[in-house]
C-alpha cells in the first residue's frame, strides 16, 4: 500500500508538471490516481484468487496428468485476464 501512495503522487506529479491535466485541487487529484491504482491491483488480486479456486478444482486432475501449477495459473490467469477484458 504505501508504494502503491508512491506510485500515485509521482504519476500525479508527472501528469500535471507535463500539464496533461489541471487542476486547482492537487490533492484531490492524487487521491483519484490512488484510488484508481488501488482498483487495477485489487482488479488483479481478484483475478489470482480466481486462478487459485480454479486450479484446486483440477488439483487431482493436475496431479494424475503431471501438470504444472505454475503453468497451468499463468494459463488460465491469461484467459481469466481476457474474458474480463483486463489489463494487467
Amino acid at each position: 500500500k504505501e508504494y502503491v501512495g508512491y506510485l500515485a503522487r509521482e504519476v500525479s506529479k508527472k501528469l500535471l508538471d507535463d500539464q496533461f491535466v489541471e487542476t486547482s485541487n492537487k490533492a484531490a487529484f492524487n487521491e483519484r490516481v490512488h484510488a484508481a491504482l488501488l482498483d487495477e491491483l485489487a482488479l488483479e488480486d481478484r483475478i489470482n484468487d480466481e486462478v487459485r479456486a480454479i486450479l484446486e478444482a483440477y488439483g487431482d486432475e493436475m496431479r494424475r496428468t503431471g501438470a504444472n501449477y505454475q503453468d497451468m495459473f499463468k494459463k488460465v490467469k491469461i484467459e481469466l485476464v481476457r474474458k474480463y477484458k483486463a489489463v494487467l
